[in-house]
This record gives structure tokens, sequence and C-alpha cells, in this order.
């Protein structure tokens, strides 16, 4: 009992103060505040049971997986060698446009016209085919200082698994006036007579396709026929055929060259059976870093005049360091077949009933170094010496002083002689190549080796800026030459075999330099424009006495591919 009263009076007098608190008011000027006092947490974890026996260390049972499998029979195979990569396919590209044919047209002063074009097959390369035609002709401002010229060739080349076969069929045509003119005597010669050189000429060659073989027998056959004549009465045909064989016997190589020349010239008051046949026999020897070929030339001509001369033939090349240097000798001698059609090659202007006879080169000794000096550099040098025995020269005919007769200068010219060439390319963009001549003449029986320069220099550079704009520079530069007048008329007969000295004199014809440029502007991948400029410096120089070519002169067009 006592129990229950504490606990009813302990509840009593709880509530009677919680009621108390209620009616109680703060007094007034009072702050009522709420502090609440926060610690610290302490957590308290709870003892870890822990373990109160050491590890059995003495336990050495090994765990045993099981598992089951089956061998597999195969064959051991020993690759050693090296796989064969599979060359990854390229993707299919449109074919390229060809533009392996033009064609070109020009205009400029003095009235130049220049056409050309070229015309030829697919990209076939075993079988080729093609045309090409050229007209160009020009107007000085002497009397008749007039010239044109065509050309129309056609050829064809056949690639068969053993031989090749090339064939040719050309046609030119030289149109000119004999206006000469002299400074000394401006009305000699009011009314040039006009000439015409016309040439057809046809050619074939069959040769063995290049082997492998070094035992293979290697073989080559070339003939060639034309016909020759001018405005006037003179006429020329040669019909020449050449054979080459070589076979390796050994450690050696042994062939032979033979060539016939079958030529007749005439003219209204001359005619001149012209023929020859060569036979060259040699050994070839190539020991390491040597070749040396070792043979003679038989040379027989028949016609009019008949001879048998036997000239050695030797050449060697002696490399020293592969690639870029190399030494060459030579030593030889033949007889040089004159002709109408080269002689005009060289002067256009000559006279009528020319004398047609050969020179022979008794013995031509050179020898130089040659080679490149890294990718885009080569080089080549010679010294040379040659003896010459009746040496064509041209004259101006005492009567026609505009026309130029030849005459052999009678017994042995001694000619020695330096030459060098030059080609370097930068790049695709820059190329230069340049050529030097140095020549000394010692006449037999002529005071000099009439228009026969002592230096010539020629050079070419070649630019390209861009894909549409190129350039092109070209010199020539000629030393002065000499050549020979009458002051009387010289003895009656038309060659006199020695010269005259008391009828003679001697005119300083004076060098020159000509220098040409011109560029390409390549407007799209069908059309490009042209320029061309030569005689930049306007010297109205002369080749040939009396015969003073034309100043500057500059001619443009189109040229057009397709």
């Amino acid at each position: 009992m006592r129990r229950h009263s504490i606990l009813y009076t302990s509840i009593f007098i709880l509530l009677a103060g919680t009621v108390a608190a209620q009616d109680t008011k703060p007094p007034e000027n009072t702050v009522s505040s709420e502090i609440e006092v926060v610690r610290p947490y302490k957590p308290i974890l709870a003892e870890a049971v822990k373990l109160r026996r050491s590890p059995d260390l003495d336990n050495l049972k090994a765990y045993k997986a099981k598992f089951s499998y089956a061998p597999i029979e195969r064959k051991l195979e020993l690759n050693t060698d090296i796989q064969k990569l599979q060359a990854q396919k390229l993707a299919e590209q449109a074919p390229t446009a060809l533009t392996n044919n033009y064609l070109k047209i020009g205009l400029g002063n003095f009235t130049t016209l220049n056409a050309e074009g070229y015309i030829a097959t697919g990209k076939d390369e075993a079988l080729q085919s093609g045309l090409f035609f050229k007209h160009f002709s020009q107007s000085g401002s002497l009397n008749k200082q007039n010239e044109n010229s065509q050309q129309i060739s056609a050829f064809g080349r056949s690639i068969g698994e053993k031989n090749t076969l090339n064939g040719r069929l050309n046609w030119q045509r030289h149109g000119l006036y004999f206006y000469g003119f002299n400074p000394d005597n401006p009305d000699a010669n009011p009314n040039p007579e006009n000439q015409t050189l016309n040439l057809i000429e046809i050619e074939g060659e069959i040769a063995k396709r290049f082997s492998d073989d070094d035992n293979a027998l290697r073989y080559a056959t070339k003939a060639n026929f034309y016909l020759f004549n001018d405005r006037f009465n003179a006429k020329e045909n040669l019909l020449s055929i050449s054979a080459y064989l070589n076979k390796k016997i050994n450690t050696f190589n042994t062939g032979l060259n033979a060539a016939i020349e079958m030529g007749s010239s005439k003219d209204s008051l001359t005619s001149v059976s012209n023929h020859l046949i060569r036979l060259n026999p040699y050994i070839l020897l190539e020991p390491a870093g040597i070749k040396i070929t070792a043979g003679v030339q038989l040379v027989q001509e028949f016609g009019d005049n008949t001879n048998t001369r036997i000239f050695p033939a030797i050449t060697a090349d002696f490399t020293l360091i592969p690639d870029y240097l190399q030494l060459f000798a030579e030593v030889k001698g033949d007889v040089n077949r004159n002709s109408l059609k080269n002689l005009s090659d060289e002067n256009p202007f000559l006279n009528s009933n020319i004398l047609i006879k050969n020179s022979v080169e008794k013995l031509t000794i050179s020898g130089g170094i040659k080679g490149t000096g890294g990718p885009g550099f080569g080089y080549k040098a010679r010294f040379y010496s040659k003896k010459i025995t009746d040496m064509p020269l041209f004259v101006n005919n005492y009567y026609h002083f505009n026309k130029f007769d030849v005459i052999y200068d009678f017994g042995d010219t001694q000619l020695t002689g330096l030459e060098g060439e030059i080609s370097v390319q930068v790049s695709d963009n820059l190329k230069w190549t340049g050529r030097l001549n140095i020549e000394d003449y010692k006449p037999a029986s002529e005071q000099q080796s009439y228009f026969k320069p002592g230096l010539k220099v020629s050079s070419n550079l070649l630019y390209t800026i861009n894909k549409k704009l190129s350039f092109h520079a070209d010199v020539l530069i000629q030393d002065d030459s000499k050549a020979k007048t009458y002051i009387m008329m010289p003895q009656p007969a038309p060659y006199p075999l020695l010269p005259y000295y008391v009828n003679e004199g001697i005119v300083n014809v004076k060098g020159f330099v000509d220098l040409g440029a011109g560029a390409t502007y390549k407007i799209n991948n069908k059309f490009a424009a042209f320029l061309t400029i030569n005689n930049l410096l306007n010297t109205k120089y002369s080749q040939y006495l009396y015969y003073r070519v034309n100043g500057f002169n500059a001619f443009g067009g189109i040229n057009y591919s397709f």
C-alpha cells in the first residue's frame, strides 16, 4: 500500500507543476531563448570477437582441381619461309584522258606564220602510228628576204614478241630567194632568183627486241631511200642499207657493222656516181669496270672514183667511280660521203653545178671524261684531233656574189678541238643545258678554213613557275669567221685544185650573240597561249657573207591539245 501511495503522490505533483507553468506569464522586458547542447558523438563499439587459436602451419595438403582434356592429332609443319603478302586492291580510277595530240598556230612581225600539229594513236605501246606537219614562213626587211618551209612526216611502229618494226615517210620543202645584199654595192642584186629545195624520204628498220639472255644473237637492219632536187636542174638520189650483228662467245662479244650507200648527183653540167661499202668487224671485251671495242673499218669507194681504205676502229671506256666518273678514248678513221642534200642543209644558198667528192678522215684521236655529279647533273668533256683530206668549204661565186660554190681544201687539214656539255636539272621545274665548242683549223692549201668559227656556245633554260606558266630562254654565241672573195676573175677552171692567192681576198664575218626567250601560259587542259621572241638584242648579223638575218622578231599564238 505504501508503494502505491508514493506513486500516486508523485504523479499529482508533476501534473500540478505543469499547469502552474502554463498559467504563469513571463515578466516584461525579459529575453526568452532556447539552448540546445550538443555533445560530440562518441560511438561505442562492441568488443570484437577474437580467435583464441593460431593457424595450423603444418597443413600442407595441396588443392587439386579436377579437369578433363582430349589431345588433338595435328601434323607439325615447319614454315620458316617468308610468306607472300597479299596486295591490297586499289580502288578503280577513271582512265586519264590522253593529250598526246596538239595543233599550234602563231602570228608575228615580219609577216611570220607558224602552224604545226601532231596526231598519234592511243596508248597501245605495241602498235603506234602518227603524223606530224609544220609550216613556217617569214619576210624580212631586205629585198626578197622571204623564206618558207613545210614538212609532213608519218611514222609507224610495231613491237612483236621477238622483233621491233619501225617505218617513216617524210616530205620536206624549203623555199627561199638568193637575197644576198652587199652594202658596198646595194644595187648589185635587184631581182633575186627564187630557189626551192624538195626532199622525199622513206625509211624502214627491223631490230631484235632486248633480251636478258647475254648469249642471245642481237641484230638490226635499216634501209633509207631519198630523192632530192631543187628549182633548177640539180637532182640526187641515195639508197643506204645498214646492218648490225652481235653474239657473245665465252667471255667476249664479236660483231659486225656493215653498210652500203649507192647514190648519184646530177646537174646541167655535172654528173657524179658516188658509192660506198663499209665493213666494221670488231671484238668487244668487258672486264670489271672496262669496256674495250677493237676492230677495223674497211671502206670501199666505187663509181666514178675507186679506192680501198682501211682505218682503225678502237674505243675504250674506263669506269673510275661508278655513275660519277668515266674515262673514254677513241681512235678511228672514215670516209665522209658529201652530197647535195647535206651541203644544202648546211648552206641553202648553193650555186648550180656543185662539185661532189668525198672527204677522208685519215685519223681521228679523241678522249675525255663523262659522268654525273648526283641526281639531275651530268657532264661530258672531250678533246679531239682530226686529219681531214679534201675538207669541203663554201666560197662566194665570182660572177654571182649571192651564190656559194663548194671547194675542197686540197691536202690534209688539221683540226684540233675541245667540246663540253653540262646538264643541270634542279627539279622538275628548272632545267639548264649548255654546250661549248672550241676549234682550231690549220688548212692544207687555203689561207683560211672559210665560215668555220673558232668558238661556239649554246645554252637553253627551262623554268616552270607553276602548273600554268612556264618560261624558256636560249642563247647562241659564235666567234668571227673568214670568207673568201675574188679580186679578179679566177683561173678558167670551175674549181682549181690549188688556190691562187693573187686573185683572192679575205673578208672578216663578225661574230654574234643571238638571245631568244619565250613563255607558255596554260589556260586549261585543252588550250594554251605561247609567245616566242628571237634575236632579242636586235643584232643584224650574218652567218654567211652578204646574208644578213632578221632583227628582233616575235610571234605568238594558241596551242590546242587533245
